[in-house]
């Protein structure tokens, strides 16, 4: 069973999501704490691969509410868990220009914290609108069926 934390909506606007992967990811004790109570922020984080380790930087983990002077830092640097084969592919992915490594959601499942990352291409502005245009038509056609 899995529980949501929290997601990356913007991610889904802002880039064409290729691939997805699940990886675990380092954390505190206070951090998993905070999670728990889902406190916990994916605006503008981003996933890099520095040698044979996979990262996440900019995730707003909230300080715990009842947490004392071991409480963490809400911004720092956590090391994401891989499997050797899963990193090398995603080198790949990485290395293609105009790839970024997003993070889509963070979610329990059976008890440990997982991040599901995305391989992702940025869209273009035009693009952008095209979405926006294509949905606002699905909830058009939509509304009018439910009327009938």
């Amino acid at each position: 069973m899995e529980k949501i934390v929290c997601t990356n909506r913007k991610a889904y606007h802002d880039y064409f999501i290729e691939e997805t992967y699940e990886a675990g990811i380092l954390l505190l004790g206070t951090e998993v704490k905070s999670l728990r109570e889902g406190k916990a922020n994916l605006k503008d984080s981003y996933a890099i691969i520095k040698g044979n380790e996979v990262f996440l930087l900019n995730c707003h983990i909230s300080p715990y509410t009842y947490g004392n002077i071991q409480n963490h830092d809400p911004l720092r640097t956590r090391k994401l868990l891989f499997h050797r084969k899963e990193i090398d592919k995603l080198w790949g992915k990485f290395t293609q220009r105009g790839f970024t490594l997003i993070p889509l959601r963070i979610y329990f499942k059976n008890g440990k914290a997982k991040v599901e990352i995305g391989a992702a291409k940025g869209k273009r502005k035009y693009e952008k609108r095209e979405a926006i245009k294509e949905k606002e038509a699905r909830r058009e056609i939509e509304r009018h069926l439910r009327k009938h």
